[in-house]
């Protein structure tokens, strides 16, 4: 399977991102640009969530490839509820004073089912 591997920064860290054959495939099939959010889930315990934003771009996103960009936000609740980890907690920016040991050293994104997949993380 043939991917492509690009590198971001962010926080002033090298990110990897690979996509996938299926996700080039589902990427150049677009009219609109995609932006992939790497998620850090701060609570009770810590949770990473890779979410796809449809044509939309945020300020913080950076360009991977034409038609892709990618962001990473550390966020937070107030407080700990298990039973939020289900739903949609509300969740605000987690103030990190330096960011760059928590920026993932990549990302995966992959497109299967008529759906975009990812994952993140610190070590290959």
């Amino acid at each position: 399977m043939k991917t492509e591997l690009t590198q971001v920064e962010i926080s002033g860290r090298p990110v990897q991102v690979q996509c996938t054959a299926a996700a080039l495939s589902a990427l150049r099939k677009r009219s609109q640009p995609l932006w992939v959010e790497m998620e850090l889930y701060f609570s009770c315990l810590i949770r990473k969530r890779v979410l796809f934003h449809e044509g939309e771009l945020s300020p913080a996103a950076h360009e991977a490839r034409p038609g892709l960009s990618v962001s990473f936000r550390p966020v937070m609740t107030k407080h700990c509820n298990i039973s939020d980890l289900e739903g949609k907690p509300p969740l605000e920016d987690f103030p990190i004073v330096s960011a760059a040991p928590y920026v993932p050293q990549w990302l995966t994104i992959d497109y299967k089912g008529g759906r975009w997949h990812g994952e993140f993380g610190y070590a290959h």
